[in-house]
């Protein structure tokens, strides 16, 4: 629920957590009804942006005026943005299956994610709001969330980022942010469901999986509204400075075995 949503990539902690102790890694069914929690987190705080959002969608198709409203224009953003990373799943999912069985190299990608939140504090310029965005800002950040199916990058972290570059105000590019991962967040969230409807011995696990899918629903919420409240004041640094500290903590003890 932390790692979600907080720009330190959840995908890193659960390849790096396990290793130095020589524990499994988090069976699929556990990961899959964390996922369906904390997308209830996401759909739950953002509830309203998206409701307006479907709401003007569905209008502007009424009308043919796709974009005669901030909530319709939004809502085409978010498909628009949500391409890239769809097409690059599909096209490199045997790619990025390898990288789950490398560790080390998720390590390095979460130092990675360190680099890219310092650039992103180094890019803090800009005073446009979300209602000023443009089909070039959504398309431009939609293919940097495509780099997020890297395990080690931050989807939130690198998304985040590249609002920043667009000249995004802090607070709206982490609010867009967390609308622009909605889709992929619930989309993993029903694909949890049908991977838990075909794994075998689920009753048995039922009351773990409870256990796993509210703490990740609290944990991620608090969070959502965590970061929300922190980046109207504070900076990206302390995240980059885990990402640093962390990704080289592990570097070091699997270099002494």
């Amino acid at each position: 629920g932390v790692t979600e949503f907080l720009p330190v990539s959840s995908s890193a902690h659960l390849l790096l957590i396990p290793t130095p102790f020589n524990l499994a890694e988090p069976n699929l069914n556990a990961i899959a009804i964390a996922h369906l929690g904390t997308s209830v987190a996401v759909v739950t705080y953002f509830f309203s942006d998206l409701w307006s959002m479907f709401t003007g969608v569905i209008s502007g198709l009424r009308r043919r005026q796709l974009m005669d409203s901030l909530e319709s224009r939004l809502g085409w953003y978010i498909v628009v943005g949500t391409i890239p990373a769809v097409l690059a799943g599909l096209l490199f999912n045997d790619f990025l299956d390898a990288l789950l069985a490398r560790p080390t190299t998720a390590a390095f990608l979460l130092i990675g994610t360190g680099i890219i939140l310092v650039i992103g504090e180094r890019l803090v310029t800009g005073d446009k709001p979300v209602s000023r965005m443009t089909w070039a800002d959504s398309s431009i950040i939609g293919l940097l969330q495509a780099l997020a199916l890297l395990p080690g990058i931050s989807r939130s972290g690198i998304t985040i980022t590249a609002g920043l570059g667009r000249r995004l105000d802090r607070p709206s590019a982490a609010r867009y942010s967390f609308l622009l991962g909605v889709p992929a967040i619930a989309g993993a969230g029903l694909l949890s469901i049908v991977d838990l409807s075909q794994a075998p011995d689920v009753s048995s696990q039922v009351p773990l999986l409870l256990v796993t899918f509210t703490v990740a629903a609290v944990v991620g919420y608090a969070c959502i509204r965590f970061l929300m409240n922190w980046l109207r004041q504070r900076t990206l640094y302390i995240f980059a400075a885990y990402c640093f500290a962390f990704g080289s903590i592990f570097l070091i003890l699997t270099s002494f075995g």
